[in-house]
């Protein structure tokens, strides 16, 4: 589940619904800012409906019980990389406001636990310093979805691979957006209707 908010509400409710396995960004993340603190005091920024959720600190809790975690909702976060202002002084602002209570709380990791958090990295990184390790659970997904895919000798390899962008928004802006988000020229993405149930 590519996606922080879905793997903290949707996932415990539908994991056991489909006869695929389903790795959600939780408990990689969890283990991975464990492996990246020194002193046991984590932070955990997202989505207020992720934070609201506890899903992070639970994950944490349950491989380690002395762990010191610190959570902070982002609401402004998303629109602004959405907007593209992932490197502006509109995020450094939000930046400030929302990281400054985790850095009196004398954190040594930061989860960026949502799949957007990532792309201000460096305005995060320029708020929290150089002490503070930021711990991206999408690398640490994709590590965990890789080792079912050997596990189950499904697992394929390439250089060449090809890319199909789908989007419910406007298309040129996600080009646009996602070009400069992903470092490279999206020529084309198609918009769909997703149908709600």
């Amino acid at each position: 589940m590519a996606c922080g908010t879905s793997s903290s509400i949707a996932y415990p409710i539908i994991k056991d619904d489909y006869s695929v396995y389903l790795v959600s960004l939780i408990v990689p993340g969890a283990e991975a800012a464990l492996a990246a603190s020194r002193r046991g005091r984590i932070g955990v920024i997202a989505t207020a409906g992720t934070i609201n959720s506890g899903s992070y600190e639970k994950a944490l809790k349950s491989l380690n019980k002395e762990i010191v975690v610190a959570s902070q909702a982002c609401p402004l976060f998303v629109p602004l990389v959405e907007g593209g202002l992932f490197d502006s002084d509109e995020a450094r602002k939000a930046a400030k406001e929302y990281l400054t209570p985790l850095i009196k709380e004398k954190i040594d990791a930061l989860v960026l636990g949502c799949t957007h958090y990532p792309h201000l990295a460096k305005v995060i990184r320029e708020v929290v310093g150089p002490e503070v390790a930021l711990v991206d659970p999408a690398g640490a997904a994709v590590a965990a979805a890789k080792k079912l895919l050997q596990k189950e000798g499904t697992l394929r390899t390439g250089t060449n691979p090809s890319y199909e962008y789908l989007t419910t928004a406007d298309p040129l802006r996600f080009q646009e957006i996602g070009s400069r988000l992903l470092g490279r020229n999206i020529v084309r993405a198609t918009q769909v209707d997703l149908p709600l149930k």
